[in-house]
């Protein structure tokens, strides 16, 4: 019940504000807001999750409240997206609520304070030490030109492959001009290759294997799912993101900060990027694991993501909107199902 009173003041607040405000929040209170969660381990990638229920990229960019977050029960954590370089990212307001569809636009750029911050936060964090599965979330920088993406994404997974359970790399922001041409068919190839070559360098180098996963947005045709997923194997990259935001404004069309630019998640994306989840299963044949994503706000649509082809999942926007309370619901949820597979 207490959630949605500290909601109340949230949603009064500038987004962006009461972002920053939440999150300190967390670091403090987060051992009285979490509700016990459902053991449900799963072994995906190589790695023993202590369920299948994780946090999104782009809530804690810097890996600056991985503890806090961590008490909250999630089985995993993903961090960033991180750049080589620090960047204030796109001007604000660059967040915006849309609740009465349980949506939410931004266009932030991916703001953040460089890798080298947050390596610093990983390291002094107890979660990673403890053996708490880590994601950490590539990209390139806004200044870096597209044909030099790759140089960006090479130095950002040399830094921190050694102190992430797993590497995320994001092709799909909407928010950094151009870099979803990076998701078309040579672009990929070239860059999937560069990122493998590099990944099994690394892991000759520290002596063990970091799983990478690449990161997909929902705004694709069937085509380019396809295409997608025969470079995804020709590259034996480990797993695959679906979705990040979308650029449809389906399902808000006309209500309050719909018409801002930028990506939109939440509720309004949860049947696209569903839909891109299960045509990509097909075509992958489950040669290789995918992570769930997009609008997940209660158990049950956790489920239908585990339906349609994914081994994890992961929610941001469903969590500002329910809270804590969704991490020990979509738990309990999965584990009953998955106990009921077996």
């Amino acid at each position: 019940m207490l959630y949605p009173l500290i909601r109340k003041f949230f949603f009064s607040l500038d987004a962006e504000t009461a972002h920053g405000i939440g999150m300190m929040g967390v670091d403090r209170v987060a051992c009285l807001m979490a509700k016990p969660v459902t053991p449900c381990p799963v072994d995906v990638m190589g790695l023993k999750f202590p369920n299948p229920v994780g946090l999104a990229a782009g809530l804690d960019k810097n890996g600056d409240h991985i503890d806090g977050l961590a008490k909250l029960g999630f089985g995993f954590l993903e961090i960033g997206t991180i750049t080589p370089r620090p960047q204030d990212g796109n001007p604000k307001p660059r967040l915006f609520r849309i609740p009465e569809a349980q949506g939410i636009i931004n266009r932030m750029g991916f703001n953040n304070a460089g890798v080298d911050k947050l390596l610093e936060n990983v390291r002094a964090a107890e979660f990673p030490k403890n053996g708490g599965i880590l994601g950490i979330n590539i990209g390139k920088n806004a200044t870096t030109p597209i044909e030099k993406a790759a140089d960006d994404y090479l130095i950002c997974l040399d830094k921190v492959y050694n102190d992430a359970s797993y590497v995320t790399v994001n092709i799909s922001s909407p928010n950094t001009k151009n870099l979803r041409e990076l998701q078309k068919d040579e672009a990929l190839d070239d860059l999937l290759s560069q990122l493998k070559a590099k990944q099994l360098q690394l892991a000759d180098q520290h002596s063990k294997y970091v799983p990478m996963a690449l990161k997909i947005a929902p705004d694709l045709d069937d085509e380019q799912i396809t295409a997608i997923a025969d470079a995804l194997r020709r590259h034996r990259f480990d797993a695959v993101i679906a979705t990040n935001t979308t650029l449809s404004r389906d399902g808000v069309e006309g209500l309050p900060n719909a018409a801002e630019a930028g990506g939109l998640s939440g509720a309004p994306v949860f049947r696209k990027s569903t839909d891109v989840l299960k045509k990509l299963s097909t075509a992958l044949a489950g040669e290789l694991p995918i992570i769930g994503v997009g609008g997940i706000m209660g158990g049950e649509d956790a489920a239908e993501k585990i339906k349609a082809g994914a081994s994890l999942v992961q929610f941001y926007s469903g969590f500002i909107y329910r809270g804590p309370d969704l991490v020990s619901e979509v738990a309990e949820t999965l584990a009953i199902m998955l106990r009921q597979k077996k």
